[in-house]
Parts: C-alpha cells; sequence; structure tokens
C-alpha cells in the first residue's frame, strides 16, 4: 500500500513523497496475555521507519516460567556512520559500532535466542516491523512470533493516564531508574513493568477478558474533548484525522479521543476537509482484495487532486500527539 514518507529528527516530522507500505502477512498476533514463558525485545535503529533505517543493537531476554534464563545483546554494523542525534539519544557511537558485525551475521543468532515462542515488549510493534522486514530482506523469511505489548497493556489497565511510555510506566510503578535507550536495558525495565502490570492484576482480580474493547456503534462526533486548553503549536490543533482499519496500540475511539483532547477534530469517512488519514491494521478485514480501503483509494485520489491530505501510519500518529 502507498502511502507518505514521514522523516522524524531532531527538527520534528517532515513529509516527503510517497512510499510502498510493507507487506507483513505473515506477522504475528498482537495478544492481550499474560504468559509466563516468553522472550523480551528491544532494539536501537537508526530511525523510525524499516524501509529507510537499520538496527544498530539487538536485545532479549528469556524468560521461563517466571524466571530469567539468559540474557542477549549485539551492537550491528549498518555499513554507514549513525548521526549525532542517534549517537545523543543512545549513547552508541561510531566507534562502537566500526567492530561491530553487519546484521546478516548477527540475525540468525538473534532469532535462534528468540526461538518461536511470544515476544514481549514496549510498543513492540515497532520492534517486530523491524525485525520482520529485517528477516525478510536478509533471509527470505518472515517472523512470526505472537507478541504482547506492555504499552497496550498498559492503556488498557490504566486509561485514565495521559502517557504510556516506557520512562512513564518506570516512574510511574517505581520499578527501576530512567529509561537508557539501550536494547538490553530497556529490556529489563520492560520486563520489570510487564511483572508489575500482571501483579497488579492478579493482586485485583483482574481478568485479560475484562481489557478486551466492548464493540458498539458511535460516530465521531460523539468525541467530545476533556480539556479546552490546546497547544496551538500541536501539529494535530485544528487538524481532521480519519481512521482506517484496526489500530494495534488502542481502539479507534481512544484514538480519536486523544486527537480531540488536543485540539484537532476526528471524521467517519475522507472528504475534501481531512488532512490526515490514519492507516491501521487490514489484515483481517475481509471486504478488502487488493490491500487498500475505499478510505484510503479516496485518500489517494484527493492528494493526486492537490487537498490537503496525508496519509499515515499508526506509529507516526503516536509520534504526532506525543502519546
Amino acid at each position: 500500500m502507498s502511502g507518505t514518507v514521514i522523516s522524524i529528527g531532531p527538527g520534528g516530522i517532515s513529509f516527503g513523497g510517497s512510499a510502498e507500505k510493507a507487506d507483513r502477512t505473515e506477522k504475528g498476533e498482537s495478544l492481550l496475555a499474560l504468559p509466563t514463558t516468553y522472550t523480551v525485545v528491544d532494539l536501537e535503529t537508526t530511525g523510525l521507519d524499516p524501509q529507510w533505517n537499520d538496527i544498530i543493537e539487538f536485545g532479549a531476554m528469556r524468560v521461563v516460567d517466571g524466571m530469567v534464563t539468559e540474557k542477549y545483546a549485539q551492537l550491528v554494523n549498518p555499513g554507514y556512520e549513525i548521526d549525532e542525534f542517534i549517537t545523543e539519544l543512545t549513547g552508541i557511537t561510531n566507534e562502537m559500532l566500526a567492530e561491530a558485525p553487519a546484521v546478516n551475521v548477527v540475525l540468525p543468532g538473534f532469532l535462534e535466542f528468540v526461538g518461536d515462542g511470544v515476544v514481549i515488549g514496549h510498543n513492540v510493534n515497532f520492534d517486530i516491523n523491524f525485525i520482520y522486514d529485517t528477516c525478510i530482506s536478509v533471509l527470505d523469511k518472515p517472523f512470526k512470533n505472537d507478541f504482547v505489548d506492555t504499552m497496550r497493556l498498559s492503556r488498557r489497565l490504566f486509561p485514565q493516564e495521559r502517557h504510556h511510555r516506557l520512562c512513564d510506566l518506570i516512574e510511574r510503578f517505581r520499578v527501576g531508574e530512567a529509561v537508557e535507550h539501550r536494547a538490553l536495558a530497556d529490556v529489563e525495565q520492560t520486563n520489570r513493568c510487564y511483572l508489575f502490570m500482571k501483579g497488579h492484576m492478579e493482586s485485583n482480580g483482574i481478568t485479560i477478558e475484562s481489557l478486551r474493547p466492548t464493540k458498539s456503534g458511535f460516530s465521531a462526533k460523539d468525541i467530545q474533548a476533556s480539556t479546552t486548553d490546546f497547544d496551538e503549536a500541536s501539529p494535530v490543533y485544528e487538524k481532521v484525522f480519519v481512521f482506517t482499519g484496526t489500530l494495534e496500540r488502542m481502539t479507534r475511539k481512544e484514538a480519536m479521543q486523544l486527537v480531540v483532547d488536543r485540539g484537532g477534530l476526528c471524521g467517519d469517512g475522507v472528504n475534501k476537509k481531512t488532512n490526515f488519514l490514519v492507516l491501521g491494521n487490514n489484515d483481517y478485514c475481509s471486504t478488502i482484495k487488493d490491500g487498500k480501503s475505499s478510505k484510503q483509494k479516496k485518500a489517494e485520489q484527493l492528494k493526486l487532486s492537490g487537498c490537503d491530505i496525508e496519509i499515515i501510519s499508526e506509529n507516526v500518529f503516536y509520534d504526532m500527539i506525543g502519546g
């Protein structure tokens, strides 16, 4: 599926030309579950888009029946120098990467460590997409593991909280120090947050079933802002958002609430007033035959006719709202 190239760096978000949306038809399922045997994963990368950026560090930790059994960490040389922004963010320098092996050398060992069981991570859809695309590129095979997202779990458990970043959870749950942006350190912090939420649910009699969203009809006009104190500098302010497909981290209604709480507007259908169409997952929609929803087709037609509309991914949407 085609969309818009989004570049995110120190200067913010910029929109470029068109790009093909990756076809991840064999990607594992995003689970709302509380496994006791799993592998926690985290990556450090040169950017946010698997099509244009690369992995520079793998981190993983295997947990069997609730006990940590083994840890894995490996730097990866991307084949080019990383910029100062990534070094400042992660602490990984070009000197550190110079002697590291290339991804084609590292990837088989990482996959062997992870195995075919459930993967856990924070905002793990980001990591899964990078791993999936790298597996296709390097090994010509998909990464099929099902996964549990601790960010998604936190949003379901604590809907009253505005932010659910890893740093927010670490502080809220008092389970460690700040996020280090190194793969293995973030893996360990993610596991602490997961165990806290799992224990919280068990102590309070909260079941996974109670966290699953219930389907109920609603329209965009039903979503009302919970505040009138808007940041007019926000890229969301006074922009019209429409959603298509199934969002992986929250319900569509929750996403719409985030928009209107930041001074934006939501629509049920795409028209000339729409500024952003957010692409969710269409994999399980039986009415889609060619990979594109009717909303996406309409947005592409409007874009070609000169309308002010952009087609963005779910992850870019979250970057825009600062979630």
